[in-house]
């Protein structure tokens, strides 16, 4: 391990990251603060206890900091992966879910040295900006959760609103909280604001003796060191068949969010991170988190703006929130207890300001109907389900909407020739979403004898096409007549069958491309 930091000081060093190693560690500070309430909230929808989510806060942010493809990233326990545990924990308990979250684990260093991360770079930007306006949505939401008192009605405890005099008090702190971050940095940059925001409206609490909220009405923080502990499972395939599904969730929703973070932070930032990297790093995390108790985690947006808007751009931020949060659970319990849940839903408001892409109110309207169609479905379904399916949703619309506007681009120049024949000079790729209008450009039944297709301004892209090809062959080769196919890729030709000899083999000039097609796999 000592080896592996000392290599990443150096990393961070020769990239320009350990410019200021007092801003690293006062925002590694801040960032402590603020997943203390997160890692026991989302404890709690698990449906295990707050130490098991502080544990997979602490081991989480710490390995992912260290293997980790996205200087300045904050990892930890997350509402996304919190959601999918939840009835794995109730039919099963708590041993089986930290099977799941090693084998989620393995699976996600398994995705990384596959080198499949890179594929995040196919989602569209509309995408993006839905992911961005939904988990910003998705944040604000989860605070209003803070917003709830309990209160005894007819004998039963009760979630209601809070009212008159608390709520005044509860949103004047949130209000001199967000005023604090948002103008302290046109005064001074010594200190990163939202640290001195939550530290400012700490002492005006605990000095005045104000009566609201805290962390410690949440529940404890107090613990010790988390230990090495073998998930008390049975190891037998009818383990394997229960925690498999959702292990393979768990790893796509969390390199999903990771690798789409990633993303936002390189543009934040203007650096790039290594997304292969992340997964693998993002793998070990919950890998080691599974053997020591821990929910496992991922990513975390808000904690991640905050830690980069306070100035943490090198992996000693995450690394110094992690022992930070350690530090919390084994000597400062008390003191953080304090703390009240007005300066941290604050400084959550401010991250839900600042992550929101807010000109997309401006672009939306100048953007094509399609686009601005994806975003909002993206938006939506991020509130409505999950971060993972928001996207999936998003990547398939657009895809379908794509090769619905690329339908429209083949078309064929007809022509005769002086000897008799026809030939018909294809242009534009051949897919699935054009075989119709392909079909409908030739008519066997009253062509010449002698027909030509041109594939010199064209390109089969998939086995759809192969398809339609081959179906036209046997139509003309059924009318008795004559049908060349000129300029086909070697790899079309080995996939025909049954235009057979029709096709034309000119080795200078046939074009060489891949079809999608598993046939020569």
């Amino acid at each position: 391990m000592m080896s592996t930091l000392a290599a990443t000081a150096r990393e961070e060093a020769s990239a320009g990251y350990g410019h200021n190693i007092r801003s690293e560690i006062l925002s590694g500070f801040t960032v402590a603060l603020a997943l203390v309430p997160e890692a026991v909230a989302f404890a709690f929808v698990a449906g295990v206890e707050p130490l098991v989510g502080l544990y997979a806060a602490f081991m989480v942010g710490l390995l992912a900091s260290v293997f980790g493809g996205r200087p300045g990233m904050i990892s930890g326990a997350t509402g996304a992966m919190a959601v999918v545990m939840v009835s794995l924990v109730a039919t099963h308990g708590k041993e089986y879910l930290f099977a799941a979250v090693v084998l989620t684990g393995v699976i996600q260093i398994s995705v990384g040295l596959l080198r499949l991360g890179k594929y995040i770079r196919i989602v569209p930007h509309p995408v993006m900006l839905g992911f961005v306006n939904g988990l910003a949505i998705v944040i604000f939401l989860s605070q209003l959760e803070q917003f709830h008192v309990s209160r005894v009605v007819d004998g039963v405890e009760q979630q209601t609103w809070m009212s008159g005099t608390p709520l005044a008090l509860f949103l004047g702190l949130i209000a001199l909280t967000m005023g604090i971050i948002f103008f302290l940095p046109k005064l001074t940059k010594a200190v990163p604001s939202s640290l001195a925001a939550i530290a400012v409206v700490s002492v005006v609490v605990i000095g005045l003796g104000l009566d609201t909220r805290s962390v410690g009405d949440l529940a404890s923080i107090k613990g010790g060191l988390p230990h090495f502990h073998f998930p008390s499972v049975p190891m037998s395939m009818e383990t394997l068949r229960v925690v498999l599904p959702y292990s393979l969730i768990l790893a796509g929703v969390g390199l999903i969010e990771s690798l789409l973070t990633l993303t936002l932070i390189d543009e934040l930032t203007d650096t790039r991170g290594r997304g292969n990297r992340e997964c693998v790093g993002q793998g070990i995390a919950n890998t080691v988190t599974g053997f020591f108790g821990g929910m496992g985690g991922c990513a975390m947006i808000g904690q991640s703006v905050i830690n980069i808007k306070s100035g943490g751009r090198g992996r000693l931020s995450g690394i110094s929130a992690a022992l930070f949060l350690l530090a919390f659970i084994l000597f400062a319990s008390g003191l953080i207890e304090k703390i009240p849940m007005a300066a941290l839903v604050g400084v959550m408001f401010m991250v839900v300001i600042g992550t929101f892409e807010w000109s997309s109110f401006r672009i939306i309207r100048k953007i094509p109907l399609k686009d601005a169609f994806v975003l909002v479905l993206v938006s939506g379904v991020t509130v409505a389900f999950n971060l993972a399916t928001a996207v999936l949703v998003g990547v398939i619309v657009s895809v379908l909407i794509f090769a619905w506007e690329h339908a429209k681009h083949i078309h064929v120049i007809k022509r005769d020739d002086p000897d008799g024949s026809r030939t018909y000079e294809l242009n534009g790729p051949l897919f699935f979403g054009c075989i119709r209008e392909f079909r409908a450009f030739f008519d066997p039944a009253n062509d010449p004898d002698d027909v030509v297709i041109e594939f010199r301004n064209s390109r089969v892209v998939d086995h759809s096409a192969i398809e339609a090809i081959d179906s036209l062959a046997e139509r003309y080769r059924a009318a008795g007549k004559t049908l060349h196919l000129r300029h086909l890729s070697r790899e079309c030709r080995q996939l025909l069958h049954k235009a057979g000899d029709m096709v034309e083999v000119n080795v200078l000039e046939d074009p060489s491309y891949h079809v999608a097609d598993d046939e020569l796999a």
